[in-house]
């Protein structure tokens, strides 16, 4: 299921109309931010689980530019503690949100990926990589101008912390294969939005080119 193409051009006329979704003034000092790409979303054996292979290997070839570049790169999971979650509100929308208990396999980050020691892992237990953590400490410190963010899901986390990117004034690249969801429609749907509103949506080439054009080493 995708978005119906009269619709879609019904939408891009209107938002064109509207000055809607022009492109974002790219930084020189980049980095990479991948959300939930944890074992309970990458892998289908976990309640929460969807087929990713895709998304990761792309964002693992991101990754292989970034890394020889110095650019940063950060990761986020989700992981509650079940006794200790009073008063979240959200895992009563989704309760197989508590399948990703602290210090279990599903809040471990995907082995694909090889993440680096030195690279930061965020836990948070909300949709946005914002809400109740230190990640802008952590962009900040590094000096990022500019995030190229990947990971899951589209119309969730992914979504959100889109959302509060552009709120927080950093310009956001999107690269459409590296992001992924457990269903097709909100997924075309969330990067139609997400592209109108809040980052540009890019090729994972044209991430490329714009990570080996911005080196930090």
């Amino acid at each position: 299921m995708t978005m119906d193409p009269a619709a879609r051009t019904e939408a891009e006329a209107v938002y064109e109309q509207a000055r809607i979704g022009r492109a974002m003034t790219r930084g020189t000092h980049p980095g990479v931010l991948v959300v939930d790409f944890s074992c309970g979303f990458t892998d289908p054996e976990c309640s929460l689980g969807s087929e990713l292979t895709g998304a990761v290997l792309a964002t693992k070839r991101l990754l292989d530019v970034a890394r020889p570049g110095g650019i940063p790169v950060v990761f986020t999971t989700i992981g509650f503690d079940r006794g200790a979650e009073a008063g979240n509100v959200w895992l009563q929308k989704i309760p197989s949100l508590l399948d990703l208990e602290l210090n279990g396999r599903w809040v471990e980050i995907d082995p694909r990926l090889e993440r680096q020691p030195e690279e930061v892992v965020v836990l948070k237990k909300g949709a946005s990589a914002f809400f109740g953590t230190n990640l802008p400490a952590v962009l900040l410190a590094a000096q990022v101008d500019t995030v190229v963010l990947c990971g899951a899901t589209t119309s969730g986390c992914v979504r959100a912390t889109a959302v509060d990117l552009v709120q927080y004034g950093w310009p956001t690249l999107v690269p459409r294969e590296c992001v992924g969801d457990r269903a097709a429609g909100p997924h075309e749907a969330n990067l139609f939005d997400i592209q109108a509103k809040y980052a540009d949506v890019v090729s994972v080439g044209d991430a490329e080119e714009y990570l080996k054009a911005n080196p930090r080493t």
